[in-house]
């Protein structure tokens, strides 16, 4: 515990805007601790929300593009000061890309009613994707998508983006509009309740 607040609806956003020394570190501190694959902190970042809080458009999308740079300063960091020759594989630079209700930061990230369409949900996610991507991101990480328009919304970008994975509900892991789609190449569960087999 670093003793940041995240208490805001941009979340680890605003950590990025105002102490990115720290997401650095803490992404530092992964790599050092075996982490294969570095995830960026921007789950929660997007234009819409670094424009409600009085940043410019500019801004935003520089910040979006530093959540990128740092998680490369520690990969580089990592790799140079006791990564390279002890064996370990070379680091994946993951950009996080969190569901349009992380935006709206009012729980619906986990129950999908935006009232929104396919090509709206495409339009929120596809040029912050460029955006991470031109900034040197090597995979997406698509986080707790909560709904299938919304997931085949991102799988369209991602098309025209190769190198992405996406995290789902479990009722929608296997669904076959998105089986079909063939842009889903890790299966990860995440927020889920854990029981103990036996």
């Amino acid at each position: 515990n670093r003793g940041l607040s995240l208490a805001d609806s941009l979340w680890s956003a605003k950590v990025l805007a105002e102490q990115p020394e720290e997401i650095e570190a803490v992404h530092y501190d992964y790599f050092c601790a075996g982490a294969d694959i570095g995830i960026s902190a921007s789950y929660q970042a997007s234009v819409p929300g670094f424009l409600s809080k009085g940043y410019t458009e500019q801004q935003a999308k520089e910040m979006i593009a530093r959540s990128i740079a740092l998680l490369k300063q520690a990969r580089q960091r990592f790799w140079a000061e006791s990564g390279e020759g002890s064996g370990r594989a070379y680091p994946i630079l993951a950009a996080s890309v969190g569901p349009y209700g992380a935006y709206l930061a009012d729980g619906s990230e986990y129950r999908g009613e935006y009232g929104l369409g396919r090509q709206e949900l495409y339009a929120f996610h596809r040029e912050r994707m460029q955006d991470l991507w031109n900034a040197g991101a090597e995979i997406f990480a698509c986080e707790t998508i909560p709904s299938l328009e919304e997931s085949k919304a991102l799988a369209e970008c991602m098309q025209e983006i190769p190198g992405a994975y996406q995290s789902y509900p479990a009722p929608l892991v296997f669904h076959q509009e998105l089986v079909q789609l063939r842009v889903v190449v890790i299966v990860a569960f995440a927020c889920g309740y854990y029981r103990r087999a036996g």
